[in-house]
């Protein structure tokens, strides 16, 4: 699919993930609808690429309604979904001291990570369906979701995010499926570590994200957020990945701990 003179929305497009993809869909041509809660970097980086700033919370439908209804106003047919809006959490089921998880943190886990994923693919591909075909084959458009190999073997301590991220690469097939009738292509993107702002900066810092990376098999370090918008425009460009879920970790597997 070209994204030359079409419309395309991010969540989390303000920082990490969701910035550099926002820039590489840009770059491809793609008008961007930055959709993020953080307005000082959103509007900053809605001005770089040329796109729009709404803020938006993904587990809010008329949130998300908004930020869609406005990604459809930029004068292009929107073509692209990318959800990359996502929290971390570490908490044990059970705490050496006895204590259950906090059940209102592994809600709100829950709530953003997977329930705001789905809420823009749902809206945002209904969205797509009401453009015209852009080839013969009937496409439409595409929704590129980010899980994480979190959600396929998870460390001690991540249930909550581990969940809501298996949770993301539970939908990718069914939505695929589902989508199809529509001309949408679903696909799911299972970042390791990367190299992004949620780990701060710093010599301390970075030598947390240098222990994090240690097990990579090869190249040895971090990801980077610039490799993820590469792979991810990639799978917007390939008309025939669909329905995937695609590692993206430089071989990592995880330890237990």
């Amino acid at each position: 699919m070209k994204l030359n003179g079409t419309a395309a929305i991010v969540s989390g497009g303000a920082s990490g993930l969701g910035e550099a993809t926002a820039r590489a869909l840009s770059e491809a041509g793609a008008t961007v609808v930055i959709a993020d809660l953080n307005e000082e970097l959103g509007q900053t980086v809605a001005a770089g690429v040329g796109g729009v700033f709404v803020p938006t919370d993904v587990s809010d439908e008329g949130s998300v309604t908004a930020a869609v209804q406005a990604a459809e106003a930029q004068g292009a047919p929107l073509r692209t979904v990318v959800n990359c809006a996502g929290v971390g959490w570490a908490a044990r089921t059970v705490s050496r001291d006895g204590t259950p998880h906090d059940l209102a943190a592994f809600r709100k886990i829950i709530d953003i990570n997977l329930i705001g994923t789905f809420n823009l693919m749902r809206i945002g591909a209904a969205a797509i369906a009401r453009t015209e075909a852009a080839d013969a084959d009937g496409l439409r458009g595409v929704v590129i979701n980010t899980a994480s190999i979190a959600g396929i073997e998870g460390q001690t301590g991540q249930i909550a995010y581990s969940a809501s991220k298996g949770g993301i690469i539970g939908m990718t097939v069914p939505a695929a499926r589902d989508l199809a009738a529509i001309g949408v292509r679903v696909n799911t993107i299972c970042p390791g570590i990367i190299d992004t702002p949620i780990y701060g900066t710093g010599p301390a810092s970075e030598e947390f994200k240098a222990r994090l990376a240690a097990p990579v098999v090869f190249p040895k370090r971090a990801g980077t957020a610039a490799e993820f918008a590469h792979l991810a425009r990639a799978l917007i460009e390939n008309d025939y990945m669909n329905a995937e879920v695609i590692r993206f970790d430089g071989g990592l597997r995880f330890q237990p701990r």
